[in-house]
């Protein structure tokens, strides 16, 4: 008897999910590598393909992004207004966009010596030897001089950024975890990470380095320890309110003081994955980091993963459309105007939040202030902080969670100009003339030229809607 047509919908389904979803890469044919091998020229004679194609991220360059990229241009002088919101540290003396995987270790032996003194931590992510520095060193690993650390790697490897052995286990080429504070992390979050799947590793081998941490401090201002701040967060719910919770709890995550405010702060370093993760359309769909930032390529008769990991927009959105059908430059016009959005609610938030800081370091100054106002506009402020640094911390522009981004930077214009309100009417009490806008002094906290964009005061300007000046 002939099927009638409802009899083949459920084979329909089928054939239309798989087609939405990412070509397989080929079986790989493994073979061991010797145990502890850290050279990637070494893997590069077993898999000369993902080798060559790892090489190609020397190549950096902004390509087709409007925002990020891989090139090396002074995040200062593109957002001036950060001068003000981190000055008191290394990042308002040198900030650089990163040039991609291959230069990360070069990148930061090359920044002004300020932003190093953490100590040997900030090889954490920096350095495939990194976990075993920290084994063979037990806590002089956190607190010994960056330059005593650094100078334990191997001359050979002394500008070695990331290597194979940093995501791939050398015995069977499996996906692995080598870093163990993202172990730690998961654990908190409730998640085993001996249980994770294969495609949740294509995201977690990306996550180890691309979150935000936190480097405790001692009494003396030395690095005591690296953790990641998820205590209070779940799987797939990781918040900037609960990331602020952690932070706040212990005075010893405090790591420096913002100079015009005199407040302390933790920090906010790259959170893509809290971003991602935190209910975005693509983390719901099941798409991992790898789908979109190394996508399936041929090259000659082998079809491998891409290892040259770089944004769509600088592959002709190749990632993109293995499941959506619009056209490259239909998909390329979305990202930018989702970036855009989130560019302008940004620029606003930290230009807020920077008026905020100068109205408080006016209200410091200040003889018979009302210290309770006071008090509140600096909580406020450090809200408004948070959430600036968050989103402009995070690679993307937004474009991993817009929704999450304009709520995050939303509440971050809330708080400052909340903060503000608070610290005027604290000067106003004073008997303080308070002016409708305050001078950022950018001059004033510039302290060097930069290897990117130079730094221009007069750049300072608000951002329309579309992000353009």
């Amino acid at each position: 008897m002939q099927k009638t047509w409802w009899a083949w919908l459920p084979v329909m389904i089928l054939l239309l999910l798989a087609g939405c979803a990412p070509p397989r890469a080929e079986m790989v044919k493994t073979a061991s590598i010797p145990p502890g091998e850290v050279d990637p020229a070494v893997w590069g004679k077993v898999y000369p393909l993902e080798y060559d194609s790892f090489m190609m991220t020397k190549e950096g360059g902004q390509g087709e992004s409007k925002y990020k990229g891989s090139e090396q241009k002074d995040k200062l002088s593109e957002y001036p207004f950060q001068l003000v919101l981190l000055e008191g540290w290394g990042f308002g003396i040198e900030f650089n966009e990163p040039r991609g995987h291959v230069y990360m270790l070069k990148d930061q032996l090359d920044i002004d010596p300020s932003r190093r003194k953490a100590g040997g931590v900030c090889l954490s992510c920096k350095s495939p030897y990194a976990p075993q520095l920290k084994e063979q060193m037990g806590p002089a690993y956190f607190q010994e001089p960056y330059d005593r650390v650094h100078a334990m790697i191997p001359q050979n490897h002394a500008e070695l950024g990331l290597s194979c052995v940093d995501c791939h286990d050398p015995a069977n080429m499996d996906l692995q975890l080598s870093r163990w504070f993202v172990n730690d992390a998961l654990k908190a979050l409730g998640k085993d990470p001996a249980g994770l799947t294969r495609q949740e590793k294509r995201t977690m081998v990306c996550a180890q380095c691309h979150n935000t941490y936190v480097i405790p401090k001692d009494q003396n201002m030395k690095s005591v320890g690296l953790f990641l701040p998820w205590q209070k967060s779940q799987w797939g719910h990781i918040t900037i309110e609960d990331i602020e919770s952690v932070i706040k709890s212990d005075p010893a995550n405090l790591e420096w003081k913002n100079t015009p405010t005199g407040i302390k702060l933790g920090h906010i370093r790259h959170p893509e994955f809290e971003l991602y993760s935190n209910g975005s359309v693509h983390w719901r769909a099941g798409v991992a980091c790898a789908d979109c930032h190394m996508p399936y390529e041929r090259v000659g008769s082998s079809k491998i993963s891409s290892h040259h990991v770089q944004s769509p927009l600088k592959d002709n959105m190749k990632s993109c459309t293995q499941c959506h059908n619009q056209s490259p430059q239909w998909l390329r016009d979305q990202v930018i105007l989702i970036q855009d959005r989130v560019n302008n609610m940004y620029t606003r938030a930290g230009n807020a939040a920077a008026q905020a800081a100068k109205a408080i370091e006016l209200a410091n100054k200040t003889a018979g202030v009302d210290q309770e106002l006071l008090n509140q506009a600096r909580q406020l402020y450090e809200k408004a902080y948070y959430r600036v640094t968050f989103i402009g911390a995070e690679n993307s522009m937004g474009f991993h969670n817009p929704e999450e981004a304009l709520r995050v930077l939303g509440d971050g214009l809330h708080y400052a100009d909340q903060s503000l309100m608070k610290a005027r009417e604290a000067l106003v009490k004073a008997g303080v003339q308070v002016p409708d806008k305050f001078d950022l002094e950018l001059s004033r906290y510039a302290k060097r030229g930069t290897k990117g964009v130079p730094y221009k005061p007069e750049e300072n300007l608000e951002f329309t809607f579309d992000g353009t000046k």
